[in-house]
């Protein structure tokens, strides 16, 4: 059985156990940033609102890898000219801003 995910649907507890941290190592409100910046992130770059962005199953591995990356790096930033290729190519496949 598959079990279908929506970006919505993401909770602090999924991408702490994403990026392996142990209970007690993270509080839910500050990884909650980081989800709500990912998606803003996201919106941005391609254009698409929250409920278009729920439609799309890639897009919930960008939240991931966007919020190791910000975790990782203990910085809140998304810098287009530095992005992971893999959140780049996803994002772009979806994009329809073209400014």
């Amino acid at each position: 059985m598959v079990i279908r995910v929506k970006v919505s649907e993401i909770k602090p507890s999924n991408i702490a156990n994403y990026i392996k941290l142990e209970e007690g190592e993270y509080k839910d409100d500050e990884l909650q940033v980081l989800i709500d910046v990912s998606k803003a992130f996201i919106k941005s770059y391609t254009g698409l609102n929250d409920e278009a962005i729920d439609k799309h199953e890639d897009f919930v591995i960008v939240v991931y890898i966007l919020c190791q990356d910000m975790y990782d790096n203990r910085r809140l930033y998304v810098d287009k000219n530095n992005l992971n290729k893999v959140v780049d190519t996803i994002l772009g496949m979806h994009s329809v801003n073209y400014l």
